[in-house]
């Protein structure tokens, strides 16, 4: 019979979660709630938790591989195209699953028993899934192998929807009320570096569109004078390349911000950085300072920064990010921070930055 718990009703998740891996360990099946439909799960090193699997899912429905996020997603394709790299760090954990070329050797994937291996990938596709709900995500944290999900079903928004599609065939439904989004998640075909959506979902053409963009990350200290002049700049150097107006540029697949290290949230602009810019019609009034974050870090394609100092400071606690943290001067010349110096230091750094990002910019080889 199958054994349903109400998480509202439950007075230590914790239990619920033991329980979980529990009923896994033991080969059993588990309906999880996620942010979109539940899904339904097996362990990856458990043979009767598996075959349960393939008989629900029949010869052509493939099995998606649960991850907890990129990193783990990393193990066991390490060789992940950039565009896969870029949605699953921008949408991980959430609601897209991605189908990719099968895993190569020396992976996570290939130290799988090669049954397992075949069962989640008969042909030559994998598909990785980072679902977005507290109990499955500690569940997989607590499980000595991964987790195999069922290909995700619109059908099934609510625990009473998956109990009587399945039946006793589930040892446990774990009922978190109707999932948040309505609808199933967005399956996306990763092929040459370029994505389609196979199986329509919450995130639409349009919002991948955004997520695959180029992010461009001007970083100074309090960013309210040196990056938000860059980002303006850049704006309209970039859109002036690629002949379109600066709102267009999110759908030419580029965004560009700026952050401080040691920004306060929400702070303006400097007034004498606002008036020159202002002289070349450039309107950085409404930019509201914001310091740099992890999400920033990980999201961001391209990061320049002011200073050496600053560069080094974001190396220090991430020296993961060589290769994309940059200092802006293609010289090695740090861009002084004209706080306190009149206006003309403010003249000065404007015209050092716009000088930096001209020869950005010509390297870019962006569309004419």
């Amino acid at each position: 019979m199958t054994e349903r718990i109400n998480l509202k009703q439950t007075d230590d998740i914790r239990d619920v979660i033991h329980l979980a891996v529990q009923h896994l360990a033991n080969g059993e099946l588990v309906a999880f709630p996620t942010a979109t439909a539940y899904v339904i799960a097996g362990q990856a090193l458990s043979p009767d938790g598996m075959q349960k699997l393939k008989h629900l899912a029949g010869n052509e429905d493939p099995l998606v591989l649960c991850v907890k996020d990129f990193d783990e997603a990393q193990d066991y394709l390490p060789e992940m195209p950039p565009i896969a790299r870029k949605l699953s760090k921008r949408c991980w954990p959430g609601p897209i699953v991605l189908e990719l070329d099968r895993p190569g050797p020396d992976t996570l994937f290939s130290e799988l028993p090669t049954e397992v291996q075949q069962q989640i990938c008969p042909a030559e596709r994998i598909r990785l899934r980072a679902p977005a709900h507290e109990i499955i995500f500690q569940t997989m944290r607590l499980s000595p192998s991964p987790l195999v999900l069922l290909n995700e079903d619109a059908r099934f928004q609510t625990a009473d929807a998956v109990t009587e599609a399945f039946g006793d065939q589930i040892a446990l439904v774990i009922d978190d009320g109707p999932s948040r989004f309505g609808d199933q998640s967005t399956l996306v075909s990763i092929k040459d570096n370029q994505w389609s959506i196979l199986q329509p979902g919450v995130v639409t053409d349009t919002t991948l569109k955004r997520l695959s963009s180029e992010i461009y990350l001007f970083v100074c200290t309090g960013n309210t004078c040196r990056s938000p002049m860059a980002e303006g700049l850049f704006r309209k150097l970039l859109s002036d390349k690629l002949g379109c107006q600066e709102d267009e540029l999110s759908d030419r697949g580029y965004i560009v911000a700026s952050a401080g290290l040691a920004a306060a949230m929400g702070a303006p602009p400097s007034p004498e950085g606002v008036s020159i810019l202002a002289e070349q019609g450039i309107d950085i009034q409404a930019h509201e300072s914001q310091p740099l974050t992890e999400r920033l870090l990980d999201q961001s394609d391209h990061l320049y920064t002011m200073t050496q100092g600053h560069r080094s400071a974001i190396l220090a606690e991430r020296p993961d990010l060589a290769e994309t943290v940059r200092l802006l001067s293609p010289n090695g010349k740090d861009i002084s921070d004209p706080i306190g110096g009149g206006y003309q230091c403010y003249v000065d750094c404007k015209q050092e930055i716009e000088n930096c990002l001209k020869t950005i910019v010509t390297q870019l080889h962006l569309p004419e």
